[in-house]
C-alpha cells in the first residue's frame, strides 16, 4: 500500500466510524503524517486526492479557515470515477441496455409512487419538440431527459450511475442514428412515448410507467438493430 493511501483508509474509517463528519477539519498535515508513520509529501498527496474527488476541500494560509475541510458531495465524486472508467473502457451495446433497463425500470416504478415533480422533466420534452432539431441536440435532452426521470426515484446512487452513464447513452443513440430507415419517423415516435411515460408517472401507475420504459429503451435499441 502507497502511504498516501493510508491517509485514504484513515479518512474512511474516521467517517464510517462518526469521528468525522460534513463540515469537519482533517488533522492537520503535521499530526496526520506523525500519527500514520509517513512524511508530510505522502499527507499532501493524499489530500489533493481527496479534494479531486470531492471529499474535501482546502483553503490555503493560517487560522481556524486553513486546511481540509469534509464537504457534502455525495454524487459528484462518484460520477466522476464511473465517468472516467466508462470513457476508458469499451463497453458491450447491450451491457449498456441492459443496465439502464433495470435502473430506469425500478426508477420509474419507483417514482410513480411517490407523487413526483415533473415540470422540469416535461420542460425538456418540450424543448425536444421544437422543429428543425438535429438529432445530436435531440439526442442530448434525450440522454439528460433519461437522467432527470431516474433522479425522481429520490435514490443518490442511481441518480450518480445515470449520470455517469449520460455520455455512453448520448453517443451509442447517436451513432445508431444512420441505421434507422426514417429519423423523422422515429424522432415522433420517441416523442410520443417519452410523453407516455410522464403520464404514468402523473397517474402514479407504478406498473405502467416501468413497461413503458422498459419498452422505450428495448424498442430503440432493436431498431437501430445495435450489436450486443
Amino acid at each position: 500500500m502507497k502511504n498516501y493511501e493510508l491517509v485514504l483508509h484513515r479518512v474512511e474509517a474516521d467517517l464510517a466510524a462518526g469521528r468525522l463528519r460534513i463540515g469537519g477539519r482533517l488533522p492537520g498535515e503535521r499530526v496526520l503524517a506523525e500519527q500514520l508513520g509517513i512524511s508530510r509529501p505522502s499527507v499532501r498527496e493524499a489530500v489533493r486526492v481527496l479534494e479531486a474527488m470531492g471529499v474535501v476541500r482546502t483553503a490555503t494560509g493560517s487560522g481556524p479557515e486553513a486546511g481540509a475541510v469534509i464537504v457534502a458531495e455525495p454524487v459528484s465524486p462518484l460520477t466522476a470515477v464511473l465517468r472516467l472508467h466508462l470513457a476508458t473502457n469499451h463497453l458491450p451495446m447491450g451491457d449498456v441496455v441492459q443496465t439502464r433497463v433495470l435502473l430506469e425500470s425500478w426508477a420509474a416504478k419507483e417514482a410513480a409512487g411517490r407523487s413526483p415533480e415533473l415540470a422540469p422533466v416535461i420542460e425538456l420534452l418540450d424543448r425536444m419538440d421544437a422543429p428543425g432539431m438535429s438529432p445530436e441536440e435531440f439526442h442530448r435532452l434525450d440522454a439528460e431527459f433519461h437522467v432527470a426521470l431516474a433522479g425522481l426515484a429520490g435514490n443518490v446512487l442511481i441518480a450518480a450511475v445515470m449520470e455517469s452513464l449520460r455520455s455512453a447513452i448520448h453517443g451509442y443513440v447517436l451513432a445508431a442514428v444512420p441505421n434507422l430507415p426514417d429519423w423523422e419517423a422515429t424522432a415522433v415516435g420517441l416523442r410520443s412515448e417519452h410523453r407516455a411515460i410522464v403520464k404514468a408517472l402523473a397517474a402514479g401507475d407504478a406498473d405502467s410507467a416501468a413497461g413503458l420504459v422498459t419498452a422505450h429503451i428495448q424498442a430503440f435499441y432493436q431498431a437501430a438493430r445495435l450489436p450486443s
